[in-house]
């Protein structure tokens, strides 16, 4: 019976330690926590972090967008599931965070992976 009872509290605390350990860090990400312009974006390498503040102008379909700051514009592509139900307007001013994809012969875009509405 202790045997039985030292097993189960051991099992205990080694789901409780699998719980602490299956954490990490929430928080800004290196680079992509300062913003940055689209002008700015537009002139780095490929698979750079960035977050750019502006609006999504329209709609390009399939999943791509036309964003605009003050220094100009850039194709986005958000996914689908990204919106987690979110509506945006071109109302809206946002904060997206993602990589730059650019390709050689290609201007470069850049890949959404998360957005937050400013207003």
């Amino acid at each position: 019976m202790k045997k039985i009872l030292f097993l189960l509290v051991m099992c205990s605390f080694a789901s409780i330690s699998h719980a602490q350990v299956s954490g990490g860090f929430v928080g800004p990400e290196g680079n992509a926590s300062k913003i940055i312009s689209v002008q700015e974006a537009l002139n780095l390498n490929d698979e750079a972090r960035v977050s750019l503040e502006g609006k999504i102008v329209n709609s390009l379909g399939d999943e791509k967008y036309t964003f605009k700051d003050a220094t100009g514009e850039i194709i986005i592509e958000i996914d689908d599931e990204d919106w987690n139900g979110n509506k945006v307007t071109p109302e809206n001013t946002i904060v997206i965070t993602g990589e730059v994809d650019k390709d050689a012969n290609e201007t470069a875009n850049i890949d959404v992976d998360t957005f937050t509405i400013k207003n």
